[in-house]
């Protein structure tokens, strides 16, 4: 079935991301996957040519444009070549609706121009050692002094956490609150008790600098505070995450296509019993169940991007997608790999790396359990 989700503009812009990251992601990544990081350089080459913040009006440098075809554009062409170690998509499609949304003027002038050109690099901290999709288990704290508050605490599995220049960090304001006890703040790279552990040792996304924050007696300007007002932190982060889970179903089709045609093209050189692999029926069989439901899938995360650019996709609708893709990725990926036989489990093959860096699609954003709960939870019971 033909897809036709992107326009003339979108295919040119295409194009342009294709072409640099072979240029300047593709030879490298290798190299970054062994060091751990991606280098900064390469964040402010991809803002010289205009991958970051498409929805950031132009007086801040942006392209002042509410379309999420064009995220969907960079996040596909990334994991086209399996660069799993580029932040670009958390900066984009996660962190850049707080900046945009959320700020003042002055807060705009301060850090959009930065986020626009790759100068700043931006991440959110939410998860905890003790708190990962129940929000309600954080515990870091921001204390109102004066004209500051004193942030305390630690988080964990932070996303760019060691390049990141501006952390969104979530924080209770006011402890017997509850869910009205929440605020967004954003914390500067220099600002003193502000410290970074070790980048984590994962199974895959081995380039991703994920990292643990520290936050000690940190003395963050009240005029970084998100949204004006003390207390909306967790309504605010309800309103961005079906975006963030929208774009990790993006990934998570643009993988298992990635890998399904891999396989087709393994399966028509590589031979057994005197004949390509293909032939046999077990391997049709295998290749068109996939091929099937990763098409289905296209299709709904194509009417959820729809969906978001005309302001309608639901928690609900954003859930559905975001378990299913996710779920469907590692088993494609898995099975893709068992017809790849004993080459399969060798690095140098795509499927191989493809399949450690999915495992972790089902987990981030919230869980596949969590998922289910607040699809569950819509029926009313």
């Amino acid at each position: 079935m033909q897809r036709d989700l992107f326009e003339e503009e979108h295919r040119l812009f295409r194009e342009t991301v294709r072409e640099f990251l072979a240029r300047e992601v593709a030879p490298h990544h290798a190299r970054w996957e062994r060091e751990g990081v991606v280098p900064r350089e390469v964040w402010k080459k991809a803002g010289e040519i205009g991958m970051f913040g498409f929805g950031v009006p132009e007086e801040y440098g942006g392209a002042g444009i509410t379309d999420f075809r064009y995220n969907a554009v960079i996040v596909e062409e990334i994991m086209r070549i399996g660069a799993t170690g580029l932040g670009y998509s958390l900066h984009n499609d996660v962190i850049a609706p707080y900046l945009v949304t959320l700020t003042d003027d002055g807060q705009k002038a301060r850090w959009l121009p930065g986020f626009v050109s790759g100068e700043l690099i931006t991440a959110i901290a939410m998860t905890e050692p003790g708190a990962g999709s129940d929000l309600q288990g954080i515990r870091t704290t921001a204390a109102r002094e004066g004209d500051h508050y004193v942030l305390n605490g630690r988080k964990t599995f932070i996303t760019n956490g060691v390049n990141s220049d501006l952390v969104v960090v979530v924080a209770r304001t006011d402890p017997e609150a509850g869910a009205r006890g929440f605020s967004l703040l954003v914390v500067e790279r220099d600002m003193e008790g502000f410290g970074r552990g070790r980048t984590l040792e994962k199974i895959g996304m081995h380039a991703q600098d994920t990292a643990e924050l520290f936050f000690e007696n940190v003395r963050v300007p009240a005029a970084n505070l998100l949204g004006g007002q003390e207390g909306q932190g967790f309504f605010q982060l309800m309103t961005n995450l079906p975006q963030e889970r929208l774009s990790i179903a993006v990934t998570a089709v643009a993988v298992a296509e990635t890998v399904l045609r891999q396989t087709v093209d393994y399966c028509r050189t590589r031979k057994a019993f005197g004949r390509s692999i293909g032939d046999f029926q077990n391997t049709r069989f295998v290749l068109a169940e996939l091929d099937t439901e990763v098409e289905i899938a296209r299709h709904y995360v194509d009417r959820c991007v729809l969906a978001l650019n005309a302001g309608r996709l639901s928690a609900v609708d954003a859930a559905k997608a975001k378990w299913w893709t996710t779920e469907l990725q590692t088993k494609v990926v898995d099975r893709c790999l068992q017809l790849h036989g004993g080459y399969g489990y060798m690095l140098e093959y795509p499927v191989a790396k493809a399949w450690i860096d999915s495992r972790v699609q089902t987990i981030y954003g919230g869980t596949t359990e969590i998922m289910k709960e607040i699809i569950g939870r819509s029926f009313g019971f």
